[in-house]
């Protein structure tokens, strides 16, 4: 019997699949990417046809190690990574390593792909193994050179022109384009004001609601009525004309169907897993890989759902045919349609050998699976879980009712309402929406016929202003990036996390809102690089790299055709562009000290105004208004600098005021101005500090140990000393939430223990 080698990405899936596969299989897995791009210029040589330079990622060369050496011993070869581009690339990187190692000599090596982990598809994969698609390969070495050249090329520009620590990617750039300009529309928005006519009335002791749409023969537009002098006579009129009363002048039924939404892809899982459960996408894919790569449910580790990177709509039939004996059997035959729900991709590149995100099994119920779940797990699988079945359930039947209602010669009223005829798809799921207004139309009227005449009880007008586009939520984002086809939908969340991590934005209330320098390094890259940052490039390139997987194009032209123009750009643009271009603005204000032109300027602290004959005057003020020409320090009392001995000066940065050293910056101590509070509890992790109770730069109050930095155990909620019940954890914490109100909450992760407190305990 041959000894196999079965290679997979992460421990856990190892695990699962290794009861699979019985005696004289070994499963191991490489722990994600083994290779990478040396981190230095020069590891793609743009002279000898983009070769690429790589080595073994240090914190993964045991684990190349430990596959080397089991190599050794087995007969057969199988790399089971992801399928998609970036398993691929794992898997050939792997047997470059192993090849170059001598331990293929004579060997078998074959390629498995499944898609979900089951026993069934596990073994059907490994019976039915392919080659290495080098064409997949290839676009995803295409993908990573080009990150790697715009990355090292444009970066250092940023450093000259604006500030040292920034950087520009490939992807990342469009998305804050994205970002900054939502914002400057916000900004140059000017509200329009208009007014409605309401009318509340009442037909057979049921009461409804009107508006007006026709006013004096003519069909009313939004601004018909602009102000509150229009609307009063507006109401005037109406109420002389009714004189209590409606008559119903038309009544127009129909019935409506309205379909269930498609299964899950990447994209709108993470859209909804925003809207629903407050996830951000890095939350939602990491939670969606442990349930993929298997969930211990009592009868051992099993993958839950299939694989959640996807752009495919598609199911396979023996999931439908389980999908529609499941609902029949739950919810009724007439809730199954006579024929399967079929769902067309909106990407044009959509692998379509893959799936929808979906249970591997719809047998396995939330319920069943409530006390194996940690809460993030059994919240996103629920939602999976419920999408799949609605989406093969048949359509909601919706009664609708348009009345309208006469209010002397030429003025109308109409009042909309609509009943659930046959509730369908939404008795089970009902997809959410991004900044949706209530809908008036959802509502019950009363029934009512042509010649009726209606209680008038009241005309009231109601003032309105148009609004601005509003910012973008982590949901409405991924939507637009898979509009414009930024990107793919693997590498959605760590846009996002990207952004946020530069500092480029910020969220406040689940909203991106660009940071002072975000703003300079969108307009830099905007008035610069147009071409680079052009929503229709960054789609075109991402089709090209598609092709490249495809093998309908070479990769190398690909880069070349990108490279040459854009290193050119990028050298006319540092001998052209000086820095007070980027992070100055001219104004049309004269300084109040020397009479010179005043500026905005982005500073380390953000942007502020300051006089153009810097260093001659040295006025300064916030964007805000106050005044901030230099002055002396403010020196803090009986204290030294811990580190150095020196003063400690009372500072102002971004985030507010600081205790920082006076020798700022040879010594960089800095402090809270406010001093931590013991919270008497001692440190679970390094076992020597206390927890303490500290405020971040926001404001937001956090916990964490009085050995930082040695020690970097941090919490957002309150401890408790305490230990957990379950796990034996030293220490609980305190968590508030509107749906689930206080509790004691354990802190580790993977422990899912919970207890309600009770009000006065």
């Amino acid at each position: 019997m041959l000894n196999k080698l079965v290679i997979v990405e992460s421990p856990a899936k190892a695990k699962t699949i290794q009861k699979y596969l019985g005696e004289g299989v070994e499963v191991l897995a490489s722990y994600g990417h083994v290779r990478d791009l040396l981190p230095k210029e020069g590891a793609v040589d743009t002279a000898n046809d983009f070769a690429m330079k790589y080595q073994v990622i240090d914190r993964n060369s045991k684990h190349v190690d430990a596959i080397a050496k089991a190599m050794r011993k087995a007969d057969v070869l199988y790399l089971a990574t992801d399928p998609d581009r970036e398993g691929e690339a794992i898997s050939w990187h792997l047997y470059e390593l192993l090849k170059k190692r001598g331990t293929l000599k004579n060997k078998e090596t074959h390629r498995v792909v499944f898609h979900e982990i089951t026993k069934q598809a596990v073994n059907e994969a490994v019976a039915n193994p392919r080659e290495l698609s080098m064409d997949m390969v290839n676009a995803q070495q295409a993908r990573r050179a080009l990150d790697y050249l715009v990355g090292f090329t444009l970066s250092p520009l940023l450093w000259k022109k604006v500030r040292r620590g920034l950087s520009a990617g490939r992807v990342q750039s469009p998305a804050l384009r994205m970002i900054v300009e939502r914002e400057l529309e916000i900004e140059a928005f000017k509200p329009q004001e208009y007014w409605s006519i309401e009318a509340d009335a009442a037909f057979d002791k049921q009461a409804f609601e009107g508006k007006l749409t026709h006013y004096k023969g003519e069909k009313l537009s939004q601004f018909t009525i602009n102000n509150e002098t229009g609307s009063a006579e507006a109401v005037k009129t109406l109420n002389k004309a009714a004189d209590g009363k409606l008559l119903v002048t038309n009544v127009s039924k129909k019935q409506r169907k309205r379909n269930p939404a498609a299964p899950f892809t990447t994209s709108t899982l993470q859209q909804e897993a925003s809207r629903k459960l407050g996830f951000g996408a890095q939350r939602t894919m990491s939670v969606a890989q442990q349930l993929y790569e298997g969930v211990d449910t009592g009868d051992g580790a099993v993958g839950l759902i299939t694989y959640m990177r996807t752009d495919s709509v598609s199911l396979a039939n023996e999931a439908v045919e389980e999908l529609r004996g499941f609902i029949a059997e739950k919810y009724g035959a007439a809730a199954v349609p006579k024929t399967p729900q079929v769902y067309k991709t909106k990407s044009k590149n959509a692998q379509e050998a893959h799936e929808a995100v979906r249970p591997t099994s719809i047998l396995r119920t939330p319920e069943s699976l409530k006390s194996y779940l940690p809460a993030d797990q059994l919240k996103l699988y629920t939602l999976i879980w419920q999408r799949t079945i609605a989406s093969q359930m048949v359509h909601a039947t919706m009664n609708t009712v348009a009345v309208d209602l006469g209010c002397g010669a030429g003025n109308t009223f109409r009042a909309n309402g609509s009943t659930v005829v046959n509730p369908g798809f939404m008795s089970v799921y009902l997809e959410g929406k991004d900044d949706s207004k209530s809908d008036k139309d959802e509502r019950l009227l009363p029934p009512m016929e042509v010649g009726d005449v209606v209680e008038l009880k009241v005309i009231r007008p109601e003032q309105h202003f148009t609004e601005p586009p509003p910012r973008y939520s982590e949901a409405s984002l991924v939507r637009s990036l898979e509009e414009h086809d930024i990107g793919r939908p693997s590498t959605y969340a760590s846009i996002i996390s990207t952004l946020l991590q530069r500092e480029y934005v910020e969220l406040e209330k689940k909203r991106f809102h660009p940071t002072d320098v975000g703003r300079v390094v969108g307009k830099f890259l905007v008035e610069h690089f147009t071409k680079y940052v052009d929503y229709g490039f960054t789609a075109n390139l991402e089709d090209d790299l598609d092709a490249v997987s495809r093998g309908e194009k070479e990769w190398v032209p690909l880069l070349r055709n990108f490279w040459w123009p854009f290193k050119e750009q990028v050298e006319t643009k540092d001998k052209e562009v000086q820095r007070s271009d980027v992070t100055q603005e001219l104004l049309d204000e004269d300084c109040p000290k020397c009479g010179k032109k005043l500026s905005s300027r982005l500073g380390r602290s953000g942007r502020f105004i300051g006089c153009t004959a810097y260093p001659e005057c040295d006025y300064t003020r916030n964007i805000d208004g106050e005044e901030t020409t230099a002055s002396e320090p403010e020196v803090v009392a009986d204290r030294k600098c811990p580190k150095c001995e020196s003063d400690l000066w009372v500072r102002v940065g971004k985030y507010g005021k600081f205790i920082g050293c006076s020798s700022y910056p040879k010594c960089k101590h800095i402090e809270s101005l406010e001093q931590p509070e013991n919270t008497g509890v001692d440190c679970p992790q390094c076992k020597k500090g206390e927890i303490l109770t500290r405020k971040s730069r926001r404001g937001k109050i956090f916990y964490s140990c009085s050995g930082y930095p040695e020690c970097d155990y941090a919490l957002w909620n309150e401890p408790v000393k305490e230990a957990c019940p379950d796990c034996a954890w030293p220490i609980l914490t305190v968590k508030t939430t509107k749906s689930r109100g206080t509790e004691k909450v354990c802190p580790q992760k993977g422990c899912g223990f919970t207890e309600k407190v009770e009000s006065g305990t």
